[in-house]
């Protein structure tokens, strides 16, 4: 499927199948992020077309998250054994397929709506995966840092998907007649550029085999490294996720600006990370993953905290800046981290990205829950202390000596 070189050929960071296979990343990354904003841009019309209120829509959309919760975990066992490539084309089907019923679904009732976003979340998780598995091999064949660009790229999916949305919206267009080209869309295109993907694992072996360790996606689930890099990246995933849902929120109501500055607000904290997440390979390959990211979770931090307690909502907003450009890096570090040995990523990215996922989940009810007592504003303390606590275990993210050391298993009970 693939035009790359056989995986016993060494490739040149310049050769035209590592170029393809990132440009492939880059399509597998914008196009994930450009499909799932898509849907999130027509929320509000299937909500008013079925008639839910709040709670109702709310355990709708929480067919996202279940789907994603089972990918998540399998997505290790499943990548190991058929590729990181037919791990991403499948689930490019299987999501055209969910955004379709759900589209189409939209017409019709609720359990069909909540069919297809069960299938769009689970087909996202494993997809997501795949991706990064994906991108940790073409950061080795390039010699590199540069997975948090691909990280880059999802954003600007997500911002072209939610542009396409509004366009969408103002023009009158239908859900189901938007989703379902979207969808065949996505999936076209998707298609096109995964058979570039290169081969997981690059062969160094003495007798030219394969060294794909048997069991290794649930081996991972042993490693103290491995665990340690998940805690940092739900660390990092927390700090971007409650910023994506609550920083209008809090600026609003703790900052008492208008609806349009705490929109801003949150623009600029979008703006920021994308910037971070753009020029950070630079800072990353000059000075390496544990002091910039250290260096970035205390600007999170002073972010975070002078958000929270400026005396004016314009030094508010340069805590927005701050905490955006703090968060950029953690997750993709995270998942570079995870890729370190080629032979054992997919397991091990699978394992990092379900627990981070984690923190996507929580994130907004934990904020919620504590804003009833303390305000939302006060509440995102919280984000600064866990930002804390990844600088406190950076270390996990730095380079292993070699693409062979495996991370020594925890003893069994």
């Amino acid at each position: 499927m693939s035009s790359a070189p056989p995986p016993s050929v060494p490739l040149s960071p310049t050769s035209a199948a590592v170029r393809a296979a990132t440009a492939a990343t880059y399509a597998a990354f914008i196009g994930s992020g450009f499909a799932f904003a898509s849907w999130a841009s027509r929320i509000p019309q299937v909500r008013d077309r079925l008639d839910l209120g709040p709670s109702a829509l709310g355990l709708v959309l929480l067919a996202i998250a279940a789907g994603s919760l089972l990918a998540l975990p399998l997505s290790g066992l499943v990548v190991s054994r058929i590729g990181s490539a037919r791990t991403v084309l499948m689930m490019a089907a299987l999501l055209g397929v969910g955004l379709t019923t759900a589209a189409l679904g939209s017409m019709v009732g609720v359990v069909p709506v909540v069919v297809g976003l069960f299938l769009l979340g689970f087909a996202n998780g494993a997809w997501d995966v795949a991706m990064n598995v994906q991108g940790t091999v073409v950061e080795g064949q390039l010699g590199r840092s540069i997975m948090s660009r691909f990280h880059a790229g999802f954003s600007l999916g997500t911002v072209a998907g939610a542009l396409l949305g509004a366009g969408a919206v103002a023009l009158d267009v239908p859900v189901a007649t938007h989703l379902t080209v979207i969808a065949v869309v996505v999936v076209a295109v998707v298609v096109r550029y995964t058979r570039a993907f290169l081969p997981d694992v690059v062969d160094d072996g003495p007798d030219g085999a394969d060294e794909k360790p048997r069991g290794s996606a649930l081996t991972a689930w042993r490693e103290p490294r491995t665990l340690l890099i998940g805690v940092f990246v739900l660390a990092f995933a927390f700090a971007e996720g409650v910023g994506n849902d609550w920083i209008s929120v809090a600026a609003i109501d703790g900052h008492h600006v208008s609806a349009a500055l705490g929109t801003l607000a949150f623009a600029a904290f979008l703006t920021a990370m994308t910037v971070g997440r753009w020029f950070g390979p630079g800072l990353l390959d000059r000075y390496g993953r544990v002091p910039v990211v250290r260096a970035l979770a205390a600007i999170g931090i002073a972010g975070v905290v002078l958000f929270v307690f400026a005396p004016s909502p314009w030094l508010a907003f340069v805590g927005t800046l701050l905490w955006g450009l703090g968060s950029s890096l953690g997750f993709p570090v995270g998942m570079s981290a995870g890729g370190d040995d080629p032979r054992r990523a997919a397991g091990r990215v699978s394992v990092i990205a379900s627990i981070g996922y984690c923190a996507f989940l929580a994130g907004p009810p934990a904020i919620g829950f504590l804003g009833d007592r303390v305000t939302v504003l006060r509440a995102l303390v919280v984000v600064a202390a866990l930002l804390g606590l990844a600088a406190l275990i950076a270390s996990t993210v730095r380079p292993l000596e070699t693409a062979a050391a495996p991370a020594a298993p925890m003893a069994r009970p």
